[in-house]
């Protein structure tokens, strides 16, 4: 088995029993699971080449600050939840540098910006409600996530790998999970539908790697 291999089929392992201990409410089990999955898509970056190229280096420090995240969302109180917020606005600063690096289609980073604008735009009238003070965080990880999808439908449009936007794209609906999971509804459909979606992301955009250094 390759090394990218292992670490997809870590990441596989793990969302699954993370959702079984979501699911079961089982907090041993989400956390070795969770750690597991997300080690996984580390692995898979190296598997992938992501020492052998500064576009690697940068998309792995992205998925390291990810993995921070992750570990820091399995605690509960709002100190959990800063740290997990902070180590993921870092890790979206690293894949727009990634991304940004790559060549770019002006127009199409146009219309990916007023797309995603409007979508915040909407996304922020929907939270701010429920999470007043918490409006200045929300707000800068947003425009950090919105300059993430930006730069990705821009590369994508210039050649860059498929999995450079979609990856950026699912990204950014599994974070609209994390939120309404946070400050709308708690409830078990938000980890189900938002995690695969997540580690979906994370994994594409660790393939890229390979792409991008073939």
């Amino acid at each position: 088995m390759t090394l990218n291999g292992l670490g997809e089929l870590m990441t596989a392992i793990g969302l699954t029993g993370l959702l079984f201990g979501e699911a079961k409410d089982r907090p041993l089990v989400r956390a070795v699971s969770k750690t597991l999955a997300s080690a996984g898509f580390i692995v898979a970056a190296i598997g992938f080449g992501a020492l052998q190229s500064r576009y690697g280096k940068i998309v792995l420090t992205g998925l390291v600050l990810g993995a921070i995240g992750d570990v820091c969302l399995l605690g509960t109180g709002k100190k959990a939840f800063m740290g997990g917020l902070v180590s993921f606005l870092l890790g979206h600063v690293a894949y727009v540098l990634a991304f940004g690096s790559l060549s770019m289609r002006p127009p199409q980073a146009f219309l990916a910006a007023v797309a995603i604008v409007t979508v915040m735009v909407l996304i922020a009238r929907w939270v701010f409600p429920h999470a007043p003070d918490m409006r200045v965080p929300i707000g800068i990880y947003m425009l950090v996530i919105s300059a993430m999808v930006v730069t990705a439908v821009g590369a994508g449009a210039a050649g860059a790998p498929w999995m450079v936007p979609v990856g950026a794209i699912l990204f950014t609906v599994s974070d609209i999970a994390v939120v309404r999971q946070r400050f709308v509804k708690p409830e078990l459909a938000n980890r189900l539908f938002g995690l695969p979606l997540y580690y979906a992301a994370q994994l594409l955009i660790a393939w890229s790697i390979a792409a991008v250094n073939a």
